[in-house]
């Protein structure tokens, strides 16, 4: 439970058992690093109360809330098909908990459940691609390097003959960047882009969380392209330079957020096939290049605090339960928060 700044662990009682849910016993979630620490400092806007809701969120903002939506465990009771299953849910950071079987979805073979808290970052990047409608050939820009951008990055390039180019201040992204087989530039304004075309973009895509970086989107999209804005600000005011190239070049801004299906894919896909595609492309190994530390359930506050205030080079953190498996992927730096004094 949280409240601006500051968050607890509490024990509550479990929601009665009912015909038809499960209770899973949780072995990892995530920190949804940008989203989450905005929430945790009390920066959603009144008027986003209502749609910022996480499905499972106790309490209302600013708080104190229950949030979180990266939640991986085993079913522990439930219908025989279930039991005993590593299912993903979007629920927060909690322990055990009851839910309806239809909200959990079972984890692919191939994806193991430590990798899997990257679901619903997964999601919110095809929707992201989705949105961007990048083509074959094509030359796509992200700006913003962070687990979001890097997994739209990671998408965009498999498309046949696109050159794909993350842009980032953080030199830690680089390596990230090109494991995952595309390019990384610190500055699109220094002398190292003589390697990358990225002025004149097909498709570019605003990942950074920062103002400045929609600025810089807006100044690669080629003649009548679409800058993707897959940030989300808060309650910081946004400006945006639309008397410089943005008429001439006939630009166009389109916002992409998860919550809501692209309209083509509304008559075909539902949230569910969108989840379930988000876990079977979590197979790649690569993929845990993302989570970036590893922390155990009892220090959660401590780190959300940490995170909210010097998020430094995290992507992904995760959260360890007491009782979860040794996951068989990268090692992973171990960080504990305890409270001082």
């Amino acid at each position: 439970m949280q409240t601006a700044d500051h968050g607890e662990i509490l024990t509550a009682d479990l929601d009665p058992m009912q015909d038809g849910s499960v209770c899973v016993r949780t072995c990892y979630s995530g920190i949804s690093r940008g989203t989450e620490t905005l929430v945790f400092r009390g920066e959603v806007p009144q008027s986003q109360h209502a749609l910022m809701r996480a499905p499972f969120q106790e309490g209302d903002f600013p708080g104190p809330i229950k949030y979180g939506y990266q939640n991986v465990g085993e079913v522990v009771e439930g219908p025989p098909g279930l039991r005993g299953q590593t299912v993903f849910c979007l629920y927060p950071h909690q322990d055990v908990y009851t839910v309806p079987a239809s909200d959990v979805c079972v984890l692919p073979d191939g994806v193991p459940a430590g990798r899997a808290v990257l679901a619903a970052n997964m999601e919110t990047a095809v929707n992201i691609v989705w949105d961007a409608s990048p083509g074959v050939g094509d030359r796509v820009v992200v700006v913003g390097a962070g687990v979001v951008g890097l997994l739209v990055a990671w998408l965009c390039r498999q498309i046949a003959g696109t050159e794909v180019v993350t842009i980032d201040p953080n030199p830690t992204r680089r390596s990230i960047a090109e494991a995952l087989g595309v390019s990384w530039i610190a500055d699109p304004t220094a002398g190292d882009l003589m390697d990358h075309e990225v002025t004149g973009a097909d498709v570019v895509v605003h990942a950074s969380g920062y103002p400045a970086g929609l600025v810089t989107a807006l100044s690669l999209a080629g003649t009548e392209a679409v800058v993707v804005e897959a940030s989300w600000f808060g309650t910081r005011p946004v400006t945006v330079p639309l008397g410089e190239r943005f008429h001439s070049q006939r630009l166009t801004i389109k916002s992409s957020q998860v919550g809501r299906l692209p309209p083509t894919r509304q008559p075909r896909w539902t949230h569910r096939r969108r989840m379930e595609l988000a876990l079977r492309l979590l197979r790649d190994p690569v993929l845990d290049t993302l989570i970036s530390g590893e922390s155990e359930f009892d220090d959660l506050p401590q780190v959300m605090r940490r995170l909210s205030r010097e998020p430094g080079d995290t992507l992904c953190h995760r959260i360890r339960y007491p009782g979860a498996k040794a996951h068989k992927g990268q090692s992973l730096p171990h960080v504990t928060n305890r409270p001082q004094g």
